[in-house]
């Protein structure tokens, strides 16, 4: 451990993918409005549908035809969605603006960062690859790497295992409620990153996050408090 993380309260840090390091929404938008337009229906705007980029497919399909996942036609809008967007994963989608230097600081200090979202390893893995993340992150797990999602504890878990550090002395970033409840099931300390895409009817500062940030960049205060 370099000097840097000896200083730090955590020995390593997780991160949700969707609304939390990437700014994916822009290509699962697109994905969304493809749909639409092929059924010569109007087109949704994009701050509309913004907001449930972090619930994917589902999420999508309810804002642009207002359908849920117990509607018959669902299943057949879910597979249409997806290929349309495996086929465009990384178009106009980029990390937050302070992420890479965020990211960069983690290395430096080797102290140990991972991925856990609910996105399937069959985007994820790529999407990831492209972006030059799984390369460098010390664990990836997906919504289908375990038989879990998230609320649910163990993606975490098995990220920090794969990662071989404790889970009691990690933090957890994330954009939804659903994140900071699987990171505090876990034993995490938990960050809302109230930047992202926030999609429940709840706001960020009532989720019972440990922590609250409107930028990336903030992130390093509380990593490193006496080194920011």
């Amino acid at each position: 451990m370099s000097t840097e993380a000896s200083l730090s309260p955590f020995n390593s840090v997780f991160f949700d993918l969707d609304g939390t390091l990437a700014d994916t929404a822009p290509d699962l938008v697109a994905a969304a409005n493809q749909m639409l337009a092929k059924r010569n229906l109007p087109l949704k705007p994009y701050d509309l549908l913004r907001p449930r980029a972090s619930a994917g497919a589902r999420g999508m399909i309810l804002g642009a035809f207002g359908i849920n996942t117990d509607h018959p036609e669902f299943l057949a809008l879910r597979d249409e969605f997806l290929f349309n967007y495996e086929k465009a994963l990384l178009v106009d989608s980029v990390l937050f603006a302070g992420v890479d230097a965020l990211l960069d600081r983690l290395d430096a200090a080797k102290l140990p960062w991972g991925i856990i979202t609910n996105k399937a390893e069959r985007f994820t893995n790529p999407l990831t690859d492209l972006m030059g993340l799984r390369q460098r992150a010390a664990s990836t797990v997906s919504g289908d790497t375990t038989p879990f999602s998230k609320p649910h504890p163990e993606p975490i878990l098995h990220a920090a295992r794969l990662a071989k550090v404790d889970p009691s002395k990690s933090l957890y970033v994330g954009d939804d409620i659903r994140d900071i409840h699987a990171g505090k099931s876990a034993g995490m300390q938990t960050v809302a990153a109230a930047y992202g895409y926030c999609g429940c009817e709840e706001l960020p500062e009532n989720w019972g996050a440990d922590f609250l940030v409107t930028h990336p960049s903030e992130l390093l205060e509380i990593i490193f408090p006496s080194r920011a």
